[in-house]
């Protein structure tokens, strides 16, 4: 039976947990995130290259990784087409953390879920509400070439369900970017000059489509290759372009606010605060991460500086639990760590010797997961030895930091 005739209701208890605020509910105490070291190098605890080179495609190399927003969890997406889960061992114990300090020829562990996609993965994004405890929530969203966009179960790796779009001759088009919205009940997806929305309750080809260009001349042109929600539950959205611009919208009818430009390359990751005053955008073949106050949105609060000039990957950066910090990769196999209230830098490490292309927090401990890697054209004819990959390259890794045990302690 296709796709077609298959279609029906899916269940994800979203609605059951959206957050509600009234004026009567005395006010819970706020919780203080422990400060993390990032003056101490961070250690290496598990690492991971071998079955990254396993597959039929000798250039593999990772594009990005991201963590379940539980926590129990990461994911990667590889040039092989292929998602791999890797559950974190005993939660992240401190026992485990000198278990890898230097790279091994070994990988730490076996990926745990592999998910193979038929073609190249464009983005990918877990659900919002994901707890490895409830399997119902454990599922995540991939949008590849020429396909609709796949909702996976992460415990068993089949297919929940697909949102499929249609174009002007009634062929599916793929999105080249996808989100779940603050409150896990809708799926947006970026196209070209467009967002499709979707109901995740409601999978098949029922969406709401909203163009991008308002008029003739006003708006975002060009493809929509990155979408983030404020996570303050304002409902605001921002929408990244090729077209060197980053759009912020409402999230319920999709009324464009204003438009920010600055950006030398095409928009690859936008990301908001913890506060949800300020929004972060980063572009391919742009060295800078450009800092806006969305309460003004008329200059670039700072910048800050990373090694991308003269690549077209994709460079997440990320933003850590406390907000105070953001951490970003690079061509130059390093990771920045900066200030985010003075934009200041405050330390980097090594994390590959290869193009860090993907950077995540860990939603509450003091770790992090970076992935690494480049597309290589290698020459048949070159029997030079340093095209043979190594252990610090194309890989992906687990870092984990120290807390600062004399920061928000509690009496």
């Amino acid at each position: 039976m296709g796709e077609e005739e298959r279609e029906e209701e899916i269940q994800l208890p979203s609605s059951q947990i959206e957050p509600t605020e009234t004026s009567e509910s005395p006010k819970q105490q706020e919780y203080e995130w422990p400060k993390i070291r990032f003056n101490v190098p961070p250690y290496r605890t598990y690492h991971f290259h071998n079955q990254f080179r396993t597959g039929p495609n000798p250039n593999n190399f990772l594009k990005g990784v991201k963590w379940s927003p539980d926590g129990s969890c990461f994911l990667t997406s590889s040039e092989d087409n292929t998602l791999r889960l890797f559950y974190l061992p005993d939660d992240g114990s401190a026992d485990q953390i000198t278990a890898c300090s230097s790279v091994s020829e070994e990988d730490s562990y076996a990926a745990q879920l592999v998910v193979s996609e038929g073609e190249s993965v464009y983005d990918f994004c877990w659900y919002p509400y994901m707890s490895a405890s409830d399997p119902v929530t454990c599922v995540f969203a991939t949008t590849t070439r020429d396909h609709p966009i796949h909702l996976w179960d992460a415990t068993s790796g089949l297919l929940r369900c697909t949102y499929r779009a249609y174009d002007a001759v009634d062929e599916i088009t793929a999105a080249f970017s996808v989100a779940f919205n603050p409150a896990g009940t809708k799926v947006f997806a970026g196209y070209n000059k467009s967002v499709r929305v979707f109901d995740v309750h409601r999978p098949g080809r029922d969406f709401v489509q909203y163009s991008t260009l308002q008029g003739n001349k006003e708006g975002q042109t060009g493809i929509i290759s990155a979408i983030a929600f404020c996570p303050t539950h304002t409902g605001m959205l921002a929408t990244g372009s090729y077209s060197q611009t980053t759009a912020i919208y409402r999230e319920d009818n999709m009324e464009l606010l204003y438009v920010l430009h600055g950006q030398e390359g095409g928009i690859t990751h936008v990301q908001f605060s913890k506060d949800g005053n300020y929004l972060y955008t980063g572009a391919r073949k742009d060295p800078y991460i450009m800092c806006w106050d969305i309460r003004k949105a008329v200059e670039v609060v700072y910048k800050l500086y990373r090694s991308s000039e003269s690549t077209n990957q994709r460079i997440a950066f990320d933003i850590e639990c406390s907000g105070r910090h953001l951490g970003t990769g690079g061509q130059d196999g390093l990771v920045h760590i900066y200030d985010l209230q003075s934009g200041q830098w405050v330390s980097g490490f090594q994390a590959a010797a290869d193009t860090v292309n993907g950077f995540s927090f860990h939603p509450f401990l003091p770790m992090a997961a970076s992935s690494s890697g480049h597309r290589r054209f290698q020459i048949l004819e070159d029997d030079n030895e340093d095209l043979q990959l190594r252990g610090e390259e194309n890989c992906a890794s687990v870092w984990s930091f120290s807390y600062d045990v004399t920061a928000g302690e509690q009496p």
